[in-house]
């Protein structure tokens, strides 16, 4: 009997992937490519949604045939995408009606600022666990809604479906049977009650949105539909596990404890931690979400995202010459024994939590004739770890539970220096895991978790490894004070380009 395998389908921002695990979390094959972003006016960001569907479906194909199997050898699939990313099609049709506009597009900001000033803010976070903002997909679909000529009138008709890009792949999976989504990307819409787990009446009004439009909300694991026979030679292959990325990669990392927290260091930086069976409302601006659901239970999260991480490092490349590869940095901060007083705040964007200040901008202090550009490179390492810091001591305050490890992911989780320094500067222990791509790996551990492959959460993590543990060093003193040099270099940044 051949080997079955899971495979995952990883819908990112960029790019889409399809790859192929066995059972002990081992990567088989991987087959990925990339699709076009669209910026039509300044700040705005959109996909071609078919183009998503087609690139797709394109690795799903070829993953396949690298690893020379019949689709029959795969017992399941997962799917982990970007999520808040909204598409509207009709679903006669399956044509969608404007572009997928982007979780990163800014072109609701103003409505947003309206609803604040309307005095909507705490009910939205009481009822959504969210901030008002244009990252999530409520305000999406209503401008889709108010500015595609002819979309209200067919949503009135119950002729357009809304979706974020799990929806829309397992609607072309199943070719529109399943229109379905899952308990954290419905969490992520700024439509969903986390507290009576239903789309919620008072917010579908208040953004005018036909509820005809959402999808079922179903289990992070179990059945969410079944791939179409004409879709992969005849295979009917449950599609049974979906989280969004962030979730999925907790899930990956079994981060499945009570104050379990992971972080993963890409462009930007995603903390979030397992705060149990209860949703966490947060002083600092985390935003409260779903960890997952699986069968009746759900468990919750608190996230914080950090705007500037691995693209200070990216900066220190293209724009200062510092260095040739981010590699680099891990040896040029080696070459030191310190920052010599040398600062980054990265506010390239503003600040986000818990500082929360949109008019801060980037910032090097503590220059002096003696810096280099050692210091300025581990300077910059350094900053990461510190904005994490200031991330998790919020979490920590917020959910009064201790914290005593944290789990790593993403590209800068492979620089030894970064970590190190950043379990010396939380004086816990940080993981790194040993199995590879855990955004995809949380997947594809959910849609076996969802038909019986795995037993349950334990038998999960006893397949999760680590590559290498860092341990924090001795000098509790050295460290609270460089943390509260950061406190004062933050300040020095607040409201510069008010």
């Amino acid at each position: 009997m051949s080997e079955k395998y899971i495979m995952a389908l990883d819908a990112g921002t960029t790019s889409c992937r399809a790859i192929l695990f066995k059972k002990d979390g081992t990567i088989h094959k991987i087959s990925q490519k990339e699709f076009n972003q669209y910026y039509p006016k300044s700040a705005w960001v959109e996909h071609d949604a078919m183009e998503i569907w087609g690139t797709m479906m394109g690795v799903m194909r070829e993953v396949i045939e690298m690893s020379f199997i019949s689709p029959q050898d795969i017992s399941c699939l997962g799917i982990t995408n970007q999520r808040e990313t909204t598409v509207v099609w009709n679903k006669h049709t399956g044509k969608p009606v404007y572009n997928a506009i982007v979780w990163q597009c800014r072109r609701t900001a103003d409505y947003c600022e309206e609803l604040e000033k309307m005095g909507y803010s705490e009910m939205i976070k009481s009822k959504t666990g969210l901030k008002i903002d244009a990252y999530f997909s409520a305000t999406k679909i209503k401008w889709i809604l108010d500015n595609v000529k002819g979309a209200r009138e067919e949503a009135e008709k119950g002729n357009l479906l809304f979706g974020t890009i799990d929806t829309w792949i397992i609607w072309n999976l199943t070719r529109g049977k399943s229109h379905v989504t899952d308990y954290t990307n419905a969490s992520r819409t700024m439509l969903f009650n986390l507290n009576s787990l239903q789309w919620d009446d008072e917010l579908i009004e208040l953004f005018d949105i036909p509820k005809s439009m959402l999808p079922e909300v179903l289990p992070s694991s179990g059945i969410l539909g079944h791939t179409d026979k004409k879709m992969l030679a005849g295979a009917e292959i449950a599609i049974s596990g979906c989280a969004g990325d962030q979730q999925a990669s907790m899930f990956g990392q079994a981060c499945f404890d009570l104050g379990d927290v992971k972080n993963t260091y890409g462009t930007g930086c995603f903390v979030m931690m397992n705060t149990g069976d209860r949703p966490i409302y947060s002083n600092y601006g985390l935003l409260t979400t779903i960890a997952w659901g699986i069968g009746d239970r759900i468990e919750y999260a608190l996230e914080g995202s950090i705007f500037i991480a691995g693209s200070l490092i990216q900066w220190l490349r293209d724009e200062l010459k510092m260095i040739d590869t981010s590699e680099d940095s891990e040896y040029y901060s080696m070459k030191v024994k310190d920052n010599n007083g040398v600062y980054i705040v990265p506010a390239f964007t503003g600040l986000g939590a818990p500082y929360w200040d949109m008019y801060a901008r980037g910032t090097i202090v503590g220059l002096t004739r003696s810096s280099k550009k050692e210091h300025i490179i581990r300077a910059s390492l350094e900053a990461i770890a510190y904005q994490s810091k200031d991330v998790i001591m919020a979490m920590n305050d917020d959910s009064k539970i201790n914290i005593n490890k944290l789990k790593v992911d993403g590209g800068a989780s492979n620089n030894g220096f970064l970590m190190q320094f950043q379990s010396n500067i939380l004086n816990i222990d940080v993981y790194k895991s040993k199995l590879s791509e855990s955004t995809a790996l949380g997947a594809a551990f959910l849609a076996g978790l969802g038909i019986g492959m795995y037993k349950d959460k334990d038998e999960i993590k006893s397949i999760c490894s680590y590559d290498k543990v860092y341990r924090a060093d001795d000098d509790r003193e050295k460290y609270e004070n460089y943390y509260k040099n950061w406190k004062k270099a933050v300040g020095r940044s607040f409201s510069w380009a008010k």
